[in-house]
């Protein structure tokens, strides 16, 4: 194997096209599934172990020194602190769903060609972000499936993120759709040329390090606030106009509860 993909991503991401994106995406998530296929979670997916084949010009997962059965859970939390799932900086067990928690953000470094949290510490206070549901910003431009997969990836609740067969399966449809679609084609081209990718590079060897983390005292994982308040915005009010204005004045045409006032109380604070 040549390079990993953040040195990949270094030395080419102002020449990649939304197109070879989506297909290194694809990569990684189809070495994935041989894994998961195994029975097997790799339990330390970073951009430092995804490495690059000049001879075939794929990519593929490596350092499987920590991939073992799903079944059988190490005492400790072991990897590379932006990667890991929050279930996992939390103290559960890793799974088949804190592996794609992983791939979500290998796909935001992937269109960004930035490494996640570059500008902070890999600390308990990077850990209570991610718990609490800070996840990397995603670009402007991004294909909005690509970003709605990310999304997916990413949940803080390990029983929304996609199993690996779907999430190889949804990846081939945004490939397929992007290399048959002209107009799609056409538009993120352009854009291509356009954009320029802020990359915040740094050689500080804390990038491609995984160790063993130990967290005390923190809180259940969350999704962030801005995911709550699409969910909150989207609910439907529960309302109704009476034909008599003494009706109206008795009638309550908004009931909304108590959780709801307080969540409605952050967003116009």
């Amino acid at each position: 194997m040549d390079l990993d993909l953040r040195k990949y991503l270094e030395k080419n991401h102002d020449k990649l096209r939304w197109k070879e994106r989506i297909q290194i995406a694809d990569d990684i998530i189809y070495a994935l599934s041989r894994i998961h296929k195994e029975l097997a979670v790799h339990r330390d997916i970073h951009s430092g172990n995804i490495l690059f084949s000049q001879f075939d010009q794929k990519f593929y997962i490596g350092d499987l020194g920590f991939c073992g059965p799903a079944d059988k859970p190490l005492d400790s939390t072991y990897g590379n602190l932006p990667y890991i799932a929050p279930e996992v900086i939390s103290g559960k067990e890793t799974t088949f769903a804190s592996d794609i928690y992983s791939i979500g953000i290998l796909m935001w470094e992937i269109s960004s060609g930035k490494s996640p949290f570059v500008d902070l510490d890999h600390d308990w206070d990077l850990a209570v972000k991610i718990i609490n549901g800070e996840r990397p910003k995603i670009i402007p431009g991004t294909p909005l499936e690509y970003k709605e997969l990310i999304k997916q990836c990413w949940d803080a609740d390990p029983t929304k993120r996609p199993k690996i067969s779907d999430l190889k399966n949804k990846i081939k449809e945004i490939k397929n759709e992007f290399n048959n679609n002209s107009n799609i084609s056409m538009i993120l081209t352009e854009f291509d040329k356009k954009t320029s990718i802020a990359t915040n590079y740094t050689t500080s060897s804390r990038l491609f390090t995984s160790k063993v983390y130990k967290f005390e005292n923190l809180p259940e994982p969350r999704n962030g606030f801005e995911e709550e308040q699409e969910v909150l915005l989207s609910k439907p009010c529960n309302f109704n106009i009476p034909n008599n204005i003494d009706d109206f004045k008795k009638s309550v045409y908004f009931k909304p509860s108590n959780k709801t006032i307080s969540k409605l109380s952050n967003i116009f604070e």
